[in-house]
């Protein structure tokens, strides 16, 4: 119950389970062998995962290690060439990857936070990526890493990952992908289509404990090649030294993240994948995205109310609309959604949070409990829908 799984000789078990549940998982979401720890017949591959405790940790190991890839290729002595590093990401990204930059030592002047739009549903647009990075390197920079998102936090945009994965190949760029929430839906044949290109990717993580089941913290991480990882995490002092490790055949978790300690985080992840299996993981996917698309729908058949974005998982962003004739303005709209929000939010019999997406104030409805229900999301719009009225009620008398 207190196993401290750093190296595989302190606990081979923990250990091999961790690795046994990442192939597994790797499997479910159709990766490349090259990311997986076994490849069957074959033995162990050039790749493998990781189990950490956020995506903010995955991102900060991935670009430590691209920036040690980016020093060396550039010929610098230490660090001395850490200031013309430069790094990618669509500004929907999640704000954790820019304190992972500068936590990793990326001059914040060289963190390119790359504008999206409606014109593609918030997502990075590869063109205006390739743009960015070739002035950069006009420049005298050196592009080195770039993030794609699969399901952002504000609108859950995908941006394409074989389309980036191109543009980076150019500059050399390590390429991550971050699909902490909608990774786990690519379990599923027809959500798979999002992780198209992941082959040409350096790596990926996705966190299980957001909607496959699992408690926190459990974000798994792979990686093409676990040596370029390893290389800017290694550490072994002598008192660390043993047989096993030596042999390079087996893993040592704790040369793939932060820390030199860690819990047993696979045995949970194992046993989920246990006692559900995939089809039942996959049944729990796909009745949360049938219950958003249920709650859309209300939405898009109310006319006082408008989708903002569409719907790609099990997330429904959407708004009280402005209502021209009725004298509503955007900066009205905003004060009622946000009056919405915060009057749902009191009753306790909903919880919503907020975005903002475009410069309008949004509303996020978010289906993936594990004990979520069709009747929840009925009751759910039944008091969004008495509480709006009840505001534009309020809102004609003071008129």
């Amino acid at each position: 119950m207190n196993t401290v799984g750093f190296t595989w000789q302190a606990a081979p078990a923990a250990t091999e389970m961790e690795v046994l549940a990442l192939d597994w998982l790797a499997q479910l979401l159709r990766l490349p062998p090259s990311f997986m720890n076994h490849t069957g017949a074959a033995g162990r591959g050039t790749g493998g995962g990781v189990i950490l405790g956020t995506t903010s940790e995955a991102m900060l190991v991935t670009l430590v290690a691209a920036r040690d890839a980016a020093l060396s290729r550039s010929g610098s002595q230490g660090v001395s060439g850490l200031p013309r590093l430069a790094v990618y990401a669509a500004d929907q990204t999640h704000s954790t990857f820019f304190k992972a930059c500068r936590l990793a030592g990326f001059d914040p002047a060289n963190i390119r936070s790359i504008p999206t739009g409606p014109e593609t549903d918030y997502a990075l647009d590869p063109a205006r990526l390739l743009e960015v990075m070739q002035a950069d390197v006009d420049a005298g920079l050196v592009p080195t890493y770039v993030c794609a998102t699969v399901g952002t936090t504000s609108s859950n945009a995908v941006d394409p990952v074989g389309a980036i994965a191109d543009v980076a190949a150019v500059f050399n760029a390590w390429v991550h992908i971050d699909a902490a929430y909608a990774g786990s839906a690519c379990i599923c044949p027809e959500f798979r289509h999002h992780l198209d290109g992941v082959e040409r990717v350096d790596s990926i993580s996705m966190s299980p404990h957001k909607w496959l089941l699992t408690c926190l913290d459990c974000t798994c991480l792979w990686v093409r090649d676990t040596h370029r990882l390893t290389d800017s995490l290694e550490t072994n002092p002598e008192y660390l030294k043993n047989d096993a490790s030596e042999s390079g055949n087996v893993t040592d978790l704790k040369d793939m993240q932060v820390g030199v300690g860690r819990r047993f985080r696979g045995l949970k992840l194992w046993m989920v994948m246990r006692t559900y299996g995939s089809a039942k993981l996959q049944e729990h996917i796909r009745s949360d995205v049938a219950m958003a698309k249920m709650f859309e729908d209300a939405v898009r058949a109310d006319d006082r109310f408008e989708v903002v974005v569409p719907r790609n998982f099990a997330l429904v962003c959407f708004r009280i609309k402005p209502h021209g004739g009725g004298g509503m303005t955007e900066e009205d709209a905003d004060e009622a959604n946000r009056e919405l929000m915060e009057r749902l939010n009191r009753t306790g019999k909903a919880y919503l949070a907020h975005t903002v997406v475009g410069d309008r104030f949004v509303l996020r409805f978010a289906v993936g409990s594990s004990l979520q229900e069709e009747r929840h999301v009925r009751s759910a719009w039944e008091l969004i829908n008495k509480t709006t009225t009840e505001i534009m009620q309020e809102q004609i008398v003071v008129e």
